[in-house]
């Protein structure tokens, strides 16, 4: 500013009732300046408020479509599970009871994505009630979008069915998206 022709600084003989209007008009501008402010971020707040709303709807019917197509898998996992226990049966050397129950127990906790929807729907409901609570909830909803990811990857990591898989994949997509308003939030 101090640069020749930056800020030029009249001296010019203004009275005290001059100094006074332009002051005033001055504060009333500024006020209204930040009157228009907060309604604009008021009115932003309120169309991000419900693209997040539609993101959590989707991330939610998603969630349901998963854990239906998950239930309907019992039966394949099944004959699954049984046709790699009679490998394991029949290994060569045979394995211990020890051993054959951890084989289970893992086959089973490797197919199984209940605990992954459960986690999925915890989080839609924990980001709905960070919504509602109001204030800055930038940092703590971005947060919740790595869980939301977290338990996504795991899901898809776990299908082994094609439709499955496509809905953990359309999962990541809303997640992704959500994430995106997320970050225009304080």
């Amino acid at each position: 500013m101090s640069l020749p022709g930056v800020l030029e600084i009249l001296e010019d003989e203004e009275g005290e009732d001059q100094r006074a209007e332009r002051h005033e008009t001055m504060m009333a501008s500024l006020t209204a300046a930040l009157d228009a402010l907060a309604e604009s971020r008021r009115e932003e707040g309120l169309c991000l408020g419900a693209l997040i709303q539609g993101h959590l709807i989707e991330i939610a019917a998603t969630t349901k479509q998963a854990g239906r197509i998950a239930a309907g898998e019992s039966a394949i996992f099944r004959a699954r599970v049984h046709e790699q226990l009679k490998d394991l049966l029949g290994a060569d050397p045979p394995l211990s009871e020890d051993r054959l129950t951890q084989e289970v127990a893992y086959l089973a906790s490797r197919a199984d994505i209940r605990e992954e929807i459960d986690r999925l729907d915890a989080h839609v409901i924990a980001a709905r009630k960070l919504i509602a609570s109001g204030g800055p909830v930038g940092r703590k909803l971005d947060f919740l979008c790595q869980e939301f990811n977290r338990e996504a990857n795991t899901l898809c990591s776990k299908s082994s069915n094609l439709d499955l898989t496509r809905l953990g994949l359309d999962l990541k997509a809303a997640i992704e998206r959500l994430r995106e308003q997320v970050q225009n939030l304080e």
